[in-house]
């Protein structure tokens, strides 16, 4: 019987199921019927994301994660003032990495809401 190279999502969770209850990496593969290696990158995948589900193949990897936009919704629900550089500035304050405000306005947009942007106001002469 041949080996296959990708792990149906049940098949996955039931990968890390094993291996949080300490199984091994090769007796898993071996049960599995999988190559050490389609384990490994699991296993790995799972340490740093928390989250067993095959990756998006195309486009950029997301800057941030799912709760860092429900994050950004509900603070821009409780404080409507804020600007697109200030939500930026608490983000990257709470996860301790620098996250740009276009990424912060296009994930606000995304959930339905906008960004205030500082208005510029042009001074008035007395003529």
């Amino acid at each position: 019987m041949s080996r296959r190279n990708h792990l149906h999502d049940e098949m996955r969770w039931g990968a890390v199921g094993m291996l949080q209850a300490g199984a091994r990496q090769s007796a898993v593969a071996r049960e599995l019927n999988v190559h050490r290696s389609v384990i490994y990158r699991l296993w790995n995948h799972y340490q740093r994301d928390q989250n067993a589900s095959r990756r998006r193949v195309s486009g950029r990897r997301r800057v941030t994660t799912t709760a860092d936009d429900r994050y950004l919704l509900q603070c821009a629900r409780r404080q409507r003032t804020l600007t697109a550089r200030h939500m930026e500035s608490h983000l990257s304050a709470a996860e301790g990495r620098p996250i740009s405000h276009r990424i912060v306005s296009r994930r606000l947009r995304e959930g339905g809401l906008f960004t205030r942007r500082p208005v510029v106001c042009v001074p008035l002469s007395t003529a």
